[in-house]
C-alpha cells in the first residue's frame, strides 16, 4: 500500500504541488518565527551578559516624590562609602535621561524612545570602562559631549565639530570631544547615546551632586552576592541592588517579553495559513480520490480492506506533508534571515551573532506540517474507503447523497446559531468578559459557517448569477450552473476566502468605527491650533513651556500636566493647566460654576467624580499631594466627563509646588490667525529647532491617535494577502477538477458551437462566482462580529457607532474577483485546448 501511495503522489505531482505550497507557507511562518525569536533572544542575551560583564553590583534609586524633595538620588557621600568597601575596585556613578542628536538636515537620529544621555564617569586613569573611545576623549567640560560611533557616522560628525543636542527643552550646542563604542542597550536598539560631563548631566536630569545609578566593579575572586549585601548596608533604604549577572538575566527576560508581540503576530500569520490550508488539502484529496474511484474499487475487489484504503490515502498525505515541511523549514530559515535584515533596514539594530537552529523549530515544522496534512486528508480517505466496490466500479464520480447534505446543513445551522447567540450575549455583557465570549462565539460561527457553506452556495450564487447572464450571456449562465454543481467542493474552495475576509472585514469595520470615535474624543475636543509633544514619548520641560509662551504670534498656551492627589481620601488623577487659557484650547463643557475659578486656586471636577464623591461647587475638599503634604481646596466648577481630560483640573503652579519633576506630556497652543506654515515654523524656532519636539496640527493629531489602529489594520491586510494566496491555489484545484470531470460535457458544448474563447470565459466566470461567493460570506460574518465587538466598546469609547467602510468592502470584493480571474488562467486554457472528439469519448 505504501508503494501504491508513493506511485499516486508521483502521478499527481501538479495537483499535489498546490497542497505542498499551502502547507509550506504555514510551516515557513512557524519555523521562521521560532528561528527568528530564538536567534534574537540569544543575541540580546549574549549582549546583556557582555554589557554587565564588568559589573559586580548595580545600585539604583528611584525615590517617590516626597523623598525626592529631600534626597533625589544617590549622593557623592554614598558613592564614596561604596568605593571604600572591601573588594571594590571602582564605582561608576550614572545619571541618565533623554538626549537626541539631529543629522545635518535637522532630523532626529535613531528612534526617540531609545535616544539616551548619560554622564562620563572616568576613574583614576581618566577612562570610563563602559566606553571605548575610537577617536578623541570623554567630555570634561560643561560645553563638551561625546557620541557613540553609529550616531556620529549617521550625522557626519567628527571630533571638534559643534553638535546640537536636544533634551526635553530648547536645543543646546556642544563641542564634540570624542567618539566611542559601547555595549549599551540603547545603542544596540538603534538609538543614540550622548555623554555629558557629570555636572551637566546632573543638572539636566536630576540635581547637582546626585546620581540615580552606581555600577560597582569588584576585584577578582570577590563574591558578588556578599558584595551586594555589603553595598545595601551603606546606601539609602529606598535603593535597590542587584548583581550584574541578575541584572543581565532580567534585561534578557524583558527583551524576550518584548519579542513576544512579534512572535505572536508571526504565529498568527502561520495559524491563518494552516487553518485556511486545511480546506485546500481536504479538497485536493477529495478530488484525487474521486479521480481514482475505479482504481480504489478494484483494490477493494482484490482484497484491500477499508482500513488499508484509508491508510493509503493517509500515507500519500504523510509524504506530501514531509516534503512540504522540509521545504517550509528551509524557507523559514530564509524568512528568519530576512526579518533580521529587515530590522536593520528600519534602523532597529540587532546584535551580531550566528543563526540559532534549535530542535524546537524542526519539531514544530515537521510536526505541524505532517499532522495538519494528514488530518485534512483523513476525511477524504475515510469517505473513499466506504465506497462499495460494485457501486464504485459503476460510477466514476460518486456524489454525496441528499440525506448526507441535509444532515450536514442541520449540523452547520445549529453550530452557527450557537455561535451567533454567544456573540449577541457577549455584545450585551460588554467589557473584557463580553469580548472573550464574543471571541468564543466567533470561533464557533466560523466552524458552523464552514459546515453550512455548501448549503449557502445555492442561494448566494443565485443572487449573483443574473448579473453574469445579462453581461456574459451563455458563458455566464453555464458558469453559474457549474459553480453550484458540487456544493461541497464549491463551499470548501470558498472557505479560504471567507475565513480571511471575516477577519479582515471585522477588524476593518471595527477600526474605522473606532477611528471616527477617537476623532470625536480627541480632535473634536481640541480647540487649540497645535499640540506640542516629545517625539520620544518623554515629558516636556518647563523651559519648553516658557519658550512657547514667549513665541511671536502665540495667543494662548496651556500644558496638560500629569498629576495626582488624594481627594477626600481617594486617589484622583489631575490635569495641571494654565487658568484663563485652557477653556480656549480644549473643549470643556461646564455643568456648574466657572473655569475662571482655577485662577483663584480652586479646582474643577468632572461630573461623575463629583457625583461619586458628593462634591458640589463651593465645597471645601481635603486633599493630599504627591509629597504627602495636606491642604484644602474649593470646588469652583463641575464639568462634563471627557476621555481627554482628567477627573480633576487644577492650576499647574499648585502641582509644581508639590512635584519636583513635573511631567508634561502635551502643551496646547493657539496662534493669531489660526494654524499656518508660518505659525508652525515660529513655534519650532522658539524651541531652538529641537528635532525631538514635534508640533502637531489637527491632521497630525488625528494620525497620531489613529496610528495604532492603522498599524493593526495593516497587519490584518497582510493576513488577507496570505488568505488570497492560498485561495488562489484552492480555486485552481477546484477548476482543474471541474474541467477533468466535465471533459465530455465540454466536448459536447464545443461541438454544438461554443468556441474556445467562450469556453475560457465560462471557466473564468465560474472562478469569479466561487471567489465572490466566499467574499460575500466573509464580509457578512465579519460585519456581524464587528457589530458585536463594537457594542463592548461603547461604554468606554464615547461617540462610538458602527461605520461601514464601503470603499474598502468594494476593494475586498474586487480583490476576490481578481483572485478568481488569476486562479482560472491555467484551468481555462486547459479546457479550451481539449480535443473535441477525444473529450466526447471521455468517460
Amino acid at each position: 500500500m505504501f508503494r501504491t501511495a508513493l506511485r499516486n503522489v508521483l502521478a499527481h505531482k501538479a495537483r499535489l504541488l498546490m497542497t505542498v505550497l499551502a502547507v509550506m507557507l504555514g510551516v515557513a511562518f512557524v519555523s521562521g518565527t521560532l528561528v527568528f525569536t530564538d536567534t534574537l533572544s540569544q543575541a540580546f542575551r549574549n549582549q546583556s551578559a557582555k554589557s554587565y560583564d564588568d559589573v559586580a553590583v548595580a545600585v539604583s534609586l528611584r525615590p517617590d516624590p516626597e523623598e525626592a524633595l529631600k534626597d533625589p538620588g544617590l549622593s557623592q557621600e554614598t558613592v564614596d562609602r561604596v568605593a571604600k568597601l572591601d573588594g571594590v575596585t571602582a564605582v561608576s556613578p550614572r545619571v541618565e535621561g533623554f538626549a537626541g542628536v539631529p543629522d545635518k538636515k535637522g532630523a532626529l537620529i535613531g528612534v526617540g524612545w531609545s535616544n539616551k544621555g548619560t554622564n562620563f564617569a572616568p576613574g583614576a586613569d581618566g577612562k570610563d570602562a563602559a566606553f571605548a573611545f575610537t577617536t578623541g576623549a570623554g567630555p570634561t567640560e560643561a560645553g563638551q559631549v561625546a557620541l557613540d560611533r553609529a550616531t556620529a557616522d549617521k550625522g557626519g560628525y567628527k571630533v571638534g565639530d559643534r553638535v546640537r543636542v536636544a533634551t526635553n527643552g530648547p536645543v543646546k550646542e556642544y563641542a564634540l570631544s570624542g567618539v566611542f563604542t559601547t555595549e549599551d542597550g540603547a545603542v544596540s536598539a538603534g538609538g543614540s547615546l550622548v555623554l555629558f560631563d557629570a555636572p551637566v548631566a546632573q543638572q539636566l536630569y536630576l540635581k547637582p551632586g546626585y546620581y540615580s545609578d552606581l555600577n560597582v566593579t569588584a576585584a577578582p575572586g570577590t563574591d558578588d552576592d556578599a558584595l551586594r549585601d555589603a553595598v545595601l548596608k551603606v546606601v539609602p533604604k529606598a535603593a535597590t541592588a542587584q548583581t550584574g549577572a541578575d541584572l543581565a538575566d532580567e534585561q534578557a527576560r524583558q527583551i524576550e517579553s518584548g519579542l513576544g508581540a512579534i512572535n505572536q503576530m508571526l504565529l498568527g500569520f502561520a495559524g491563518i495559513a494552516l487553518f485556511v490550508g486545511i480546506f485546500l488539502i481536504s479538497n485536493t484529496f477529495t478530488m484525487l480520490v474521486a479521480q481514482r474511484t475505479k482504481e480504489l474499487a478494484l483494490m477493494r475487489a482484490v482484497g484491500a480492506s477499508r482500513r488499508q484504503i484509508t491508510r493509503s490515502v493517509l500515507a500519500e498525505a504523510g509524504i506530501v506533508g514531509l516534503v512540504a515541511s522540509a521545504i517550509g523549514y528551509v524557507l523559514g530559515i530564509g524568512l528568519a534571515v530576512a526579518l533580521r535584515s529587515g530590522m536593520a533596514a528600519f534602523d532597529m539594530k540587532v546584535p551580531g551573532g550566528s543563526l540559532v537552529l534549535g530542535t524546537t523549530p524542526v519539531i514544530a515544522a515537521f510536526g505541524v506540517g505532517v499532522v495538519i496534512t494528514m488530518l485534512a486528508a483523513w476525511l477524504p480517505g475515510r469517505r473513499a474507503a466506504k465506497i462499495p466496490p460494485v457501486a464504485a466500479m459503476n460510477s466514476v464520480h460518486a456524489t454525496p447523497n441528499a440525506k448526507s447534505l441535509m444532515v450536514r446543513n442541520a449540523i452547520g445551522a445549529a453550530i452557527t446559531a450557537i455561535g451567533a447567540v454567544l456573540a449577541v450575549l457577549g455584545a450585551n455583557s460588554g467589557g473584557e468578559t463580553g469580548r472573550l465570549v464574543i471571541g468564543g462565539g466567533a470561533f464557533v460561527i466560523l466552524i458552523g459557517a464552514i459546515v453550512l457553506i455548501p448549503f449557502l452556495s445555492r442561494p448566494v450564487i443565485a443572487l449573483i448569477r443574473p448579473f453574469f447572464v445579462k453581461v456574459f450571456g451563455i458563458s455566464g449562465k453555464l458558469a453559474g450552473l457549474n459553480a453550484v454543481r458540487n456544493p461541497r467542493r464549491t463551499g470548501a474552495t470558498a472557505s479560504a476566502l471567507a475565513i480571511g475576509l471575516t477577519l479582515v472585514t471585522g477588524l476593518s469595520v471595527l477600526g474605522v468605527s473606532a477611528g471616527q470615535a477617537l476623532d470625536k474624543m480627541t480632535v473634536d475636543q481640541i480647540r487649540a491650533d497645535y499640540m506640542v509633544v516629545m517625539a520620544s514619548g518623554q515629558g516636556l520641560s518647563q523651559e519648553a513651556l516658557t519658550a512657547l509662551e514667549k513665541a511671536p504670534g502665540v495667543r494662548a498656551v496651556s500644558p496638560q500636566q500629569a498629576g495626582a492627589l488624594e481627594l477626600k481620601g481617594s486617589f484622583a488623577s489631575a490635569s495641571g493647566v494654565t487658568p484663563g487659557a485652557i477653556d480656549g484650547l480644549i473643549k470643556v463643557e461646564v455643568v456648574d460654576g466657572s473655569l475662571d475659578s482655577l485662577g483663584k486656586g480652586q479646582i474643577a471636577v468632572a461630573d461623575k467624580t463629583a457625583t461619586s464623591r458628593g462634591l458640589k461647587v463651593g465645597a471645601a475638599v481635603p486633599v493630599e499631594y504627591l509629597d504627602k503634604k495636606k491642604g484644602t481646596l474649593t470646588v469652583g466648577a463641575v464639568y462634563k466627563d471627557s476621555e481627554f481630560l482628567s477627573p480633576v483640573m487644577i492650576d499647574r503652579k499648585i502641582l509644581d509646588a508639590h512635584d519636583p519633576q513635573p511631567y508634561i506630556p502635551q502643551i496646547f497652543v493657539a496662534t493669531d490667525g489660526g494654524a499656518s506654515a508660518g505659525a508652525e515654523q515660529a513655534l519650532v524656532k522658539a524651541m531652538g529647532d529641537n528635532p525631538a519636539i514635534t508640533v502637531l496640527d489637527h491632521k497630525d493629531i488625528r494620525d497620531t491617535f489613529g496610528g495604532q489602529i492603522n498599524l493593526i489594520l495593516n497587519i490584518v491586510y497582510g493576513l488577507l494577502a496570505m488568505a488570497l494566496i492560498i485561495a488562489v491555489l484552492g480555486v485552481v484545484n477546484t477548476l482543474a477538477m471541474s474541467v477533468f470531470e466535465r471533459q465530455q460535457e465540454i466536448g459536447m458544448i464545443r461541438a454544438i458551437g461554443l468556441d474556445r474563447r467562450r469556453v475560457k470565459r465560462m471557466v473564468r466566470l465560474e472562478a469569479v462566482v466561487i471567489s465572490v461567493f466566499g467574499a460575500v460570506v466573509g464580509i457578512g460574518l465579519g460585519t456581524f462580529l464587528a457589530w458585536a465587538l463594537g457594542k463592548t466598546f461603547e461604554s468606554g469609547l464615547p461617540g462610538y457607532g458602527l461605520v461601514m467602510p464601503w470603499e474598502r468592502i468594494g476593494i475586498f470584493l474586487a480583490l476576490a474577483a481578481l483572485v478568481g480571474v488569476l486562479a482560472s488562467l491555467w484551468p481555462a486554457r486547459s479546457a479550451a485546448k481539449l480535443n473535441i472528439l477525444a473529450a466526447i469519448k471521455a468517460e
